[in-house]
């Protein structure tokens, strides 16, 4: 064995036991670094400390640049190239709205597409993560950061949680 780190994944059969063992392990100075499910888990989430994604912050922001370019373009075109119909007035409003509605939609999209991208530190040219593919149908991973020479101290403490058998994962280098 290397001295450096390892990391080791416990299984657990429904995401309540996962999440009470996340609280445990957080709060007796373990380290989560990923958890693994085959859907998603509030109570995980709240466990893992998740706060509330800032996406729609984007999709809000462009939305309303949307809507004022929109109305805006609209405007600008009508007074540019006047069309008279009928001595109507030219800066109809009820129309213009229509427009800057339609534009409202698109900039929102953009901006969801442009957070989320954002957000998600896309894209990511690491490696990716470790896959626990026994997490795919019916169990919850948790992977735990620990050292060589705390390993068996961590399985005791996974165990003690009801994991199902905990297994080392992945290596870590020197440390």
């Amino acid at each position: 064995m290397n001295s450096g780190y390892t990391q080791l994944t416990a299984l657990f059969a429904d995401d309540s036991r996962a999440a009470k063992a996340i609280l445990t392990l957080r709060d007796t100075g373990w380290s989560v670094a990923d958890v693994h499910g085959p859907i998603p888990s509030e109570a995980i989430s709240k466990a893992l400390g998740v706060k509330k994604s800032m996406v729609g912050w984007f999709t809000l922001l462009g939305g309303v640049m949307g809507f004022f370019l929109g109305y805006f373009l609209a405007v600008f075109t009508a007074t540019r190239w006047d069309l008279m119909v009928s001595g109507k007035p030219v800066l109809s409003y009820v129309p213009f709205f229509i427009v800057g509605f339609e534009f409202t939609i698109l900039f929102a999209v953009f901006g969801n597409v442009l957070g989320l991208i954002l957000l998600a530190r896309l894209p990511a040219y690491q490696d990716l993560p470790h896959r626990v593919t026994r997490c795919a149908s019916d169990r919850f991973g948790v992977v735990v950061d620990c050292d060589v020479s705390k390993q068996q101290e961590l399985q005791a403490i996974l165990t003690q949680l009801g994991a199902e058998v905990p297994e080392e994962s992945a290596t870590g280098g020197e440390s």
